[in-house]
């Protein structure tokens, strides 16, 4: 996998603003588009921050419906657009019967095939290059946070040594890349691990959803690439926040800071931080030195391949 860039195309919390819709955030994955919830609005933010509609697969972190309410129109219109093949929708348990319900409202069924999964702890979607895995996190209702892990990706072909072990450029190179030993003319065997690098480790993307700090998340981050956390609250809501099982500032970035995630991107914030989101950013950073700024509706991020 070549290619992972974020497109926040919502980032408030429970209502949207004059600034900010519902969440949603799109996921490009090379050539697969993955969408992270849809709130209400999040195919318009499409159209305007030009991720495109060919989605394939649609995963909900629970069913609050400033999360998934989004959902129904855009099936929608990706029937008026002719859409055939399926489209794939995950969630925690109640998926089947909340998404049941919004794929068929209305008079008109659907031209394709919308598939239900329904996700628990731990599972893990397997795609081409990368895997999803769900992780249950602390909200009011059933709720998943997600994590996005690229394979690990070979080491790095030394085209000079293997000129010197006498490989003829072509084929044999491919051959050596995609890990087969290749034999030469004169009978001599050069094996992969004789001019291939070791394995690099994959990207890792995590996606908080709504949540009270927990443990499970901050294990699910470990050395993340970025960490994505809602950050409803600041230091002053304190006791909003646990009410409410949401996330201040601070704890987002505690929860960072403990995981030992290597950038960390605040969203979900409540109208209170609608257009200044400054408090937010400043407790933050007190608890967190690693790169971190707070997500704006359009925001596109590309995470730069491992070294």
């Amino acid at each position: 996998m070549s290619l992972l860039r974020l497109t926040f195309l919502g980032t408030s919390a429970a209502q949207p603003t004059l600034h900010r819709n519902l969440s949603g955030l799109a996921v490009k994955a090379d050539a697969d588009l993955l969408l992270f919830d849809c709130g209400e609005g999040s195919q318009r933010q499409m159209v305007r921050y030009g991720t495109g509609f060919s989605v394939d697969a649609v995963f909900f972190t629970h069913f609050h419906a400033d999360h998934y309410l989004g959902i129904i129109g855009f099936l929608r219109t990706l029937g008026m657009m002719g859409r055939e093949h399926p489209v794939q929708l995950y969630g925690p348990p109640t998926a089947r019967r909340v998404l049941h319900q919004a794929v068929h409202l209305g008079v008109d069924a659907l031209a394709f095939p919308v598939e239900i999964h329904e996700l628990k702890d731990g599972d893990v979607v397997r795609r081409g290059g990368y895997s999803v895995q769900a992780v249950g996190v602390d909200h009011r209702i059933n709720a998943l946070a997600y994590v996005l892990a690229e394979d690990e990706r070979p080491g790095r072909f030394n085209v000079e040594k293997a000129r010197a072990l006498g490989v003829p450029e072509g084929p044999s190179f491919g051959k050596l890349q995609k890990g087969e030993a290749v034999t030469l003319a004169d009978g001599t065997t050069v094996r992969p691990e004789d001019v291939v690098g070791t394995s690099r480790p994959g990207r890792k993307l995590v996606i908080s959803g709504d949540t009270r700090p927990c443990a499970s998340l901050v294990k699910a981050s470990q050395d993340a690439d970025l960490l994505v956390h809602e950050s409803t609250f600041s230091d002053d809501e304190q006791e909003r926040a646990i009410e409410t099982r949401h996330s201040t500032a601070r704890e987002a970035a505690r929860v960072a800071r403990e995981a030992g995630a290597r950038r960390l991107i605040l969203t979900h914030l409540s109208s209170r931080h609608d257009t200044d989101p400054t408090k937010l950013l400043v407790q933050a950073r007190e608890e967190y030195k690693g790169p971190v700024e707070v997500a704006h509706d359009g925001l596109t991020v590309e995470l730069p391949l491992r070294d």
